[in-house]
């Protein structure tokens, strides 16, 4: 979809973004998609099955479905999925596509642009179709991009491999604990000058800005899309000086945290 003009890209009405009630499920149809649906995955625990092929979803997980395919889907009641969707047509034809599926590590900007764009629509200020169609293909390139790099062979063992992610992701599911590097070092069994670097070579972040960037990453969602003010987000996240919350802030994002709200 490189090649695709913005003028070609035709935004459906069928986008938002929603917390599923525990009974949810999404039944297969017997007509398949009639469009493209970027579908994607903030948090929960779920499997979408894709022409017959079942994944298992979660935070980051992200599809991209293509006319022709059928779908269905169900989750766990008790960490229900919270999901954005975007239904489009592109009528130039198309070279590149985005992979069906794949699941993002690094988040925080993608996450920005879906929130963008289904908040454009709820507001619909001036100029917000010429927008969307912008951030659209800003999100389709982002997903070329994903699918393009190819991962750098990381030189570790299995164990240690898996030691590592598991702190990245306590790290990423907690992140109003003040953690400290020699207790994520601690955890994993590993001296913390030897963790930061392993940590560094397989996340591709440096422990201490990884800890900060899952912070600032939910003080944005709690921002968004739970109604919490300013002081309640620092408060929830551990910081006790809302100023340094909100300069910290900004230089991750470029704003402010009363203006992302």
């Amino acid at each position: 979809m490189l090649n695709a003009s913005l003028s070609s890209f035709v935004i459906k009405p069928a986008l938002a973004k929603i917390a599923c009630e525990p009974g949810w499920k999404w039944q297969k149809r017997e007509k398949p998609m009639q469009n493209y649906d970027l579908f994607y995955v903030w948090s929960g625990e779920g499997t979408v099955v894709l022409n017959d092929k079942p994944f298992e979803v979660g935070k980051g997980s992200c599809f991209l479905f293509y006319p022709g395919d059928h779908t269905s889907a169900t989750h766990n009641p008790q960490k229900p999925l919270v999901l954005t969707y975007i239904h489009f047509d592109v009528t130039d034809p198309v070279s590149e596509v985005p992979a069906p599926y794949r699941r993002l590590n690094e988040t925080m900007d993608f996450e920005y642009l879906l929130a963008r764009y289904v908040r454009l629509y709820l507001d619909q200020p001036y100029g917000a179709e010429e927008e969307g169609k912008v951030i659209l293909k800003q999100l389709m390139i982002y997903l070329l991009r994903e699918d393009r790099d190819t991962p750098v062979i990381k030189k570790a063992s299995n164990h240690l491999t898996e030691a590592i992610h598991e702190i990245a992701n306590y790290v990423r599911l907690h992140p109003g604990i003040p953690h400290r590097v020699e207790d994520l070092a601690a955890r994993a069994g590993l001296s913390p000058r030897y963790f930061s670097i392993k940590f560094k070579e397989l996340i591709g972040t440096p422990v201490q800005s990884y800890i900060i960037k899952m912070r600032i990453e939910r003080a944005q969602h709690l921002l968004l899309h739970q109604g919490m003010n300013v002081t309640e987000v620092a408060d929830a996240l551990g910081y006790r000086d809302i100023f340094f919350f909100s300069r910290q802030f900004k230089q991750y994002t470029g704003r402010s945290p009363s203006e992302v709200r």
